[in-house]
């Protein structure tokens, strides 16, 4: 047996709640959130807004200028996190913001 044959151990996935809790640290000023995609949040309109939040890369979903989910997440250190259709509930890291979390995320997003 050769070190070649050794399966591959699986990088750990990103949580919902890690996740969560890196957009309230953003929210709340405890982290910086820049935009990583070329156009604004009014140019885009509708579709996948890429932002960086001190390492952690988050696509959300913006439908029709309005904050939807989290699309995908991948964290500096390689570790992953992806939106799927058939995800129960509270698998979507905006999910899980307060009403009024989610309203300041969007605000802090429409003014990158």
């Amino acid at each position: 047996m050769t070190l070649t044959d050794c399966p591959e151990e699986p990088t750990p996935v990103l949580t919902a709640r890690e996740v969560c809790q890196v957009l309230r640290d953003a929210i709340f000023g405890r982290r910086v959130m820049v935009r990583v995609c070329a156009q604004t949040w009014d140019e885009l309109y509708a579709g996948m807004f890429l932002v960086d939040i001190e390492g952690l890369s988050i696509t959300i979903f913006n439908d029709c200028d309005e904050l939807d989910y989290c699309e995908a997440c991948v964290s500096s250190d390689g570790r992953r996190r992806s939106f799927a259709s058939g995800d129960r509930y509270g698998t979507d890291p905006v999910a899980l913001l307060s009403t009024w979390e989610h309203q300041i995320l969007e605000r802090l997003l429409k003014a990158l």
